[in-house]
């Protein structure tokens, strides 16, 4: 288990525990409001950010004292951990509704505003965000099987899952990220911060029924795929591997497994 479920699930899967996605808890501590304030106005806030991004990765290194301080800050307010496509359907299983809103971080990164790989869980952002610009008209409020069989095409579209904390432990959203990502772009395009964390699983490729066609290793978006050429085989680096599950649905095969 990782230091997450130590801390918010007592031993168990936190982000499976419905205490971490209650209205009580939302309405603790200012929550609604770190909410609207993580919103409004994003893109102008966050405008120097990808600029900054190439600046960084011209760097030699960023000092670690830096790297420990904003970590340990996105771990107490902001930060995802990676959830395969099993456990996000146990999330759902204990949610009542889900709304799904364009993606802040898609609008800085290719500029549309349209993009809606993001969902909210069991809150009412109609409230919270309603009356902002690029957010107020455009959620849509849906069933969660609707939002169940929305987020199983972006698995096969080899999309990451991962749920996110506002004010942790409250989890608040479900996000289907790729490299257009923000929290992608720092963490394994620079290398500067840890804004998410792996899942609490990890890949495994099964030898006897793998084929070596690769395309696990293509669908991989974190470079943990490797291909052993004398072996005509795949295999998974597990210090690399983030417990996606992105080459589970890719396998035609079905020679990956998460364990």
């Amino acid at each position: 288990m990782c230091e997450f479920c130590t801390e918010h699930g007592e031993g168990k899967a936190w982000y499976l525990e419905m205490k971490n996605y209650s209205q009580d808890l939302l309405s603790q501590d200012g929550r609604r409001e770190h909410i609207r304030a993580f919103f409004t106005n994003f893109e102008a806030r966050n405008a120097r950010s990808l600029p900054m991004l190439d600046a960084v990765q011209a760097m030699p290194f960023v000092p670690e004292i830096v790297t420990r301080r904003v970590v340990a800050n996105q771990k107490k307010t902001h930060f995802g951990q990676v959830v395969p496509l099993q456990d996000v359907d146990l999330i759902l299983d204990q949610m009542t509704s889900a709304v799904r809103l364009p993606c802040v971080c898609r609008s800085m990164t290719t500029g549309s505003r349209q993009t809606r790989y993001c969902y909210g869980l069991n809150l009412d952002p109609g409230a919270i965000l309603g009356d902002l610009p690029d957010y107020g008209e455009h959620l849509e409020f849906l069933s969660v099987e609707e939002a169940r069989a929305a987020i199983h095409q972006l698995d096969k579209e080899g999309l990451v899952h991962s749920v996110w904390t506002f004010d942790t432990p409250f989890i608040g959203g479900l996000c289907n990220c790729d490299q257009d990502c923000m929290a992608y772009r720092m963490q394994i395009g620079a290398g500067i911060t840890q804004t998410f964390f792996p899942a609490e699983y990890t890949a495994v490729i099964d030898w006897e029924d793998c084929s070596g066609c690769k395309l696990c290793r293509s669908a991989c978006a974190f470079g943990a795929v490797r291909y052993s050429a004398s072996d005509d085989r795949c295999l998974v680096a597990p210090n690399l591997c983030y417990g996606c599950g992105v080459c589970l649905a890719t396998c035609k095969r079905d020679a990956v497994q998460l364990v």
